[in-house]
Order: C-alpha cells, then structure tokens, then sequence
C-alpha cells in the first residue's frame, strides 16, 4: 500500500510549480501571406493554412506557456490574429510585443500571460557585411519582465536563413556570423557583466550548434556571454527543424540563458516539445524551459 505524500511536502510541491515560469520558442513557419504549397497544390500570395493553425493552437495548449517567443509571424494584424485565436481555445496572453524591422514579411514576436516591465525594440541593428554598412534583417526584440529575483531580459532573433544568390557567400554563412556578432555585443552592451544580469535568448539560429555563428553568441574571447541549454524531446532526439526539400532534420533554434541565470533552471535544461500538432503547425519544433522564479508584474 502507498502512503498518501505528507502535507507538508504536497505543500512545498504546489509552491515550486507556483513559482516556476515557463518560456517557450516557437518558429510558426509562415504566420503571413506566402507562396506555398497546400494539400500538394502551390498556391501564391496563400495564407497559412487553417489546419496548420490550428495546429499550433494545439502545441501552445499542450505546453501552456507563460511566455511565447515567435519567429516568421506576420505584420500585427496576423498576430492580432494569432492572440485572438489562442485566447478563445484558452490560451489568454494579453500582454503582445512584435518587432518589425528590415524584413519587411517575417517577424519576430513575444506573447505573454504576465505584464511587460518595458519593451525593446532594435529595428535597426548595425553590422558589416562584405566591409559593407548593413542591418540585422529581423532585428531584436527584447522583453523584460519583473521577477521574484529582479528583472529578467527576453531577447528574440531570428538569424539570416541558408537562402541566398551570392557564390561568394555559400548558404550565407559569413552574413549570419556577422548578425550574431552584432547580437552578440548588444548583449553584452545591455549586459557587461552576464554573470550578474540575468537575461534569455531564444529563437531561430539557422545553424547547428558547433557553427561559427552560434559560438559566436555565446563567448566573446574568452568572457561567455551565455550557455545553450541542452533539450530533448521524450525520445531523446534533439532536433528542431525539418527541411522537406532535403529531408533532413537538425538543431537550429536555442535558448541560452546568462550565467547569472543559469541557477534558475529547472533541471539544468530545456525540453523539445513533440506532442500532438507538432507535426502539421510547422516545420520547427518548440523549445522550452522552466525558470524557478515568479513575474511580480511591475
């Protein structure tokens, strides 16, 4: 015969999950007008597909953040959509950040269950290309939030995708080292000393994690800026990203979280969302992390 759980630790039990806030990131595939293909026609200028939708709907039930980071949303009026969507299957974030910036389709995004303690927008963030003046294509968003143990950043990006024309610049490797480079140092702008401030970064890399612009991120010399956490999903399996032309499967999107953070991971790591509607929401799958503190709202 099993014994009931004392009170006392059903108590302490209720209060962990009580203070535990989960962050999510989420690459929607195309929450915009698109060229695509749907039920094996290809369809130009095409919204995302109901079903994918509703699948996606599905995935943030199952996980039920408090926080949604989003890559590839549309202009506000899709997220306005997105929010509106979610919020009538029961899913309520009042609190909507998007960032538009030189990209003039593809967005990123952050949905949230609790108050914004300020918002950042770096539409416009400088860096070189070739010695050439350029911009990091989708910017960063950055969302800070009132905590139990002070103020935590949220920083989104979505790095420049393998796509490209330029032969001198093979899957666009040296310009998604560039964008990292800048993101980088506006960490590091924000935050000088990251084994003291406490920030997230999450989002689309669209490079695995051994690549020069992922390591790129994470040290400057030798000062690390932040650490990936390591994710699975139930299987064991750490891949986010499906590419159906190639049929291969890889790790592009991460959350790294500040030194100073890291003590507030749950399990010291991530998970890698692979319950129903992964499979027909998009061709990314989540990732997702506990932190062990409490949004105070303001």
């Amino acid at each position: 015969m099993t014994r009931p759980l004392p009170a006392v630790i059903l108590y302490l039990f209720a209060t962990a999950l009580a203070q535990a806030l989960t962050v999510a990131a989420y690459n929607v595939e195309n929450y915009l007008v698109a060229n695509r293909m749907v039920e094996g026609v290809y369809r130009e200028a095409y919204p995302k597909p109901e079903k994918e939708k509703a699948a996606l709907r599905q995935v943030i039930a199952g996980i039920a953040p408090d926080i949604l980071a989003v890559e590839e949303m549309g202009t506000q009026a899709f997220l306005d959509e997105f929010q509106r969507e979610l919020k009538e299957e029961g899913q309520n974030f009042p609190y909507a950040a998007l960032l538009e910036a030189v990209d003039p389709e593809r967005h990123v995004a952050v949905l949230s269950k609790v108050p914004f303690k300020e918002v950042r927008r770096y539409a416009k963030l400088a860096t070189t290309y070739f010695g050439q003046p350029d911009l990091v294509k989708r910017g960063v968003l950055e969302v800070i939030f009132a905590t139990t143990e002070g103020p935590v950043s949220l920083f989104v990006i979505h790095l420049k995708s393998r796509h490209t024309e330029r032969p001198d610049d093979p899957e666009s490797a040296i310009q998604r080292q560039r964008e990292a480079e800048a993101v980088r140092d506006l960490l590091l702008s924000r935050y000088p000393d990251p084994a003291k401030g406490k920030f997230l970064l999450c989002g689309d890399w669209n490079d695995i994690s051994n690549s020069k612009p992922v390591r790129a991120i994470t040290k400057r010399g030798d000062l690390t800026v932040g650490e990936l956490l390591q994710a699975t999903d139930t299987h064991g399996e750490t891949w986010t990203y499906f590419y159906r032309r190639e049929d291969t499967y890889s790790r592009v999107d991460y959350l790294m979280v500040s030194p100073a953070l890291k003590p507030f991971v749950t399990t010291g790591g991530a998970t890698i969302w692979d319950g129903p509607g992964v499979e027909d929401g998009s061709d990314h799958r989540p990732v997702v992390v506990q932190l062990k503190l409490k949004a105070t709202g303001k």
